[in-house]
């Protein structure tokens, strides 16, 4: 635990700053790096994925807002954008009628998979190349411990 301080030392602010324009470049390369292969936004990746990981293809809205970092506006109008495109579908919940669920169809789940080809490489590309396997093990311990 940190003694409170009037202020952050500059070691903090430093780190902190270089958290914020690392996250900020490598953002912006891997959304560059999917648009200039035809892709849609990192946002549908993260959406579509987390509906994969669920196992049976199918999250509530609360439970993707809470797995990735999309207020719920934005998540209502990309489900809208996801679902007209024919990449997820929505489902009454049966114990709730009032619910729904967000399910992948299988042209979601192909679309997933193209992106992260791209997604992968971009990985390689601006993290992997700059970093040696223990210096990219250091850097996420030292991330998480911010988490």
């Amino acid at each position: 635990m940190c003694a409170k301080m009037p202020k952050p030392s500059q070691a903090c602010t430093r780190a902190w700053t270089s958290i914020m324009r690392v996250r900020e470049r490598l953002l912006g390369a891997i959304e560059a790096d999917l648009k200039a292969a035809g892709l849609p936004p990192l946002a549908w990746y993260d959406v579509l994925w987390e509906l994969v990981r669920a196992g049976d293809g199918r999250l509530r809205p609360y439970e993707i807002e809470e797995r990735t970092l999309l207020a719920q506006y934005n998540l209502s109008r990309l489900v809208d954008r996801l679902e007209g495109e024919g990449l997820v579908r929505r489902e009454v919940f049966a114990e709730d009628g009032r619910g729904r669920w967000v399910v992948i169809t299988e042209d979601g789940r192909r679309l997933r998979e193209r992106m992260w080809a791209v997604y992968a490489g971009s990985i390689e590309t601006h993290i992997g190349c700059k970093l040696a396997e223990d210096e990219a093990k250091m850097l996420a311990g030292l991330l998480d411990r911010l988490l």
